[in-house]
């Protein structure tokens, strides 16, 4: 991946604030070409002790990904009041932007 295509993925999901999600899908759409992927693997390859709120990225579906750090995501998006519906799902109004 492109330095420059990573420093913007990164500098968009820092701007996500706090209490709102957005999806893969999203910040690759506010890229000059990323797809959902990178976004996906440049958040996997973030450093240990990074402080990017990675837990605010979701999948188009509204759902979280399957992946180790999932239960972790749930917990810090319920601490910072994002509202899941009865089928797992974030709701619609949680998104950004």
């Amino acid at each position: 991946m492109k330095p420059a295509l990573r420093e913007q993925i990164l500098t968009i999901l820092a701007a996500i604030p706090e209490g709102r999600v957005t999806t893969y899908g999203r910040i690759a759409a506010m890229t000059d070409g990323a797809t959902p992927r990178l976004v996906a693997r440049a958040l996997r390859e973030l450093p240990e002790g990074h402080a990017l709120p990675w837990f605010r990225v979701i999948t188009a579906s509204r759902r979280l990904a399957e992946h180790p750090g999932a239960p972790e995501q749930r917990q810090r998006l319920l601490a910072e009041g994002v509202p899941f519906d009865t089928r797992g799902r974030v709701t619609a109004e949680a998104l950004w932007p």
